[in-house]
């Protein structure tokens, strides 16, 4: 039985004008449906191949504020989402998530200065700001992630080093583990290491499962760690 908060993400492309870039992009224009069975899914592949335009869709769909935060987050700083999320049809399941965050690496310094603005005696503020941009990742995460929610996050690792990016992985596997559902973009081979999650490529023209040592991430950094001088000799034209 599939339990997971989110089953399945569907595109009615008839929601979405002839001549909008989201169908230039290949992964997403060869998308109709996309079944979901996991608790953490991961979106991997190259920048530009669509991982964060279907995650920030599927988050803001499902009813987070595009730019980050809970549900309760409710602002905008600049409108840099695409209109995907009106064409989505999320297939829910029976349960009910309790609750819920979605991190955008990217717009996470105007959800630090919210989060000071919305702090009250009951809600103090974490004054993300007053720390390092890793530590502040780490703290949303050591904060935000609990049992049985709905998490969507956008480049975790960008802030983190390799010890904290193996920090999170553990704080995501233990939250799965208590019935919370995770989307994830990342380029970490860290983080894709994660056991029992599966992996979406979006390389190639189309979303597909892919395994753990055939993601670029993996290659690349394996490539480098066993061959770092002959690679670099030859990148360098030395």
């Amino acid at each position: 039985m599939n339990r997971q908060f989110i089953q399945s993400i569907s595109i009615s492309w008839d929601k979405i004008s002839k001549d909008s870039y989201l169908r230039n992009i290949e992964s997403i224009r060869s998308l109709h449906t996309l079944p979901v069975t996991k608790p953490v899914t991961f979106f991997a592949g190259e920048n530009g191949s669509g991982k964060s335009t279907l995650l920030e869709a599927a988050a803001i769909a499902c009813g987070f504020n595009p730019e980050g935060g809970t549900k309760n987050y409710s602002f905008s700083t600049y409108d840099s989402h695409s209109p995907l999320h009106d064409a989505l049809r999320i297939s829910r399941g029976v349960r009910t998530p309790g609750w819920g965050y979605f991190l955008r690496a990217e717009s996470f310094y105007n959800v630090a200065s919210k989060e000071e603005e919305y702090a009250d005696p009951l809600h103090p503020s974490e004054h993300f700001h007053e720390k390092s941009h890793g530590e502040s990742f780490l703290a949303v995460a050591q904060k935000q992630l609990r049992p049985d929610g709905l998490y969507f996050l956008d480049e975790p690792e960008a802030a983190l080093s390799p010890q904290r990016q193996l920090t999170l992985l553990l704080e995501i596997y233990e939250c799965a583990k208590q019935d919370s559902q995770f989307f994830i973009v990342t380029h970490s081979p860290i983080l894709l290491g994660l056991p029992g999650a599966e992996i979406l490529s979006f390389d190639g023209g189309k979303i597909h499962p892919c395994k753990y040592e055939e993601t670029d991430s993996y290659q690349l950094t394996e490539m480098f760690i066993n061959n770092r001088k002959q690679l670099l000799e030859r990148l360098l034209g030395e």
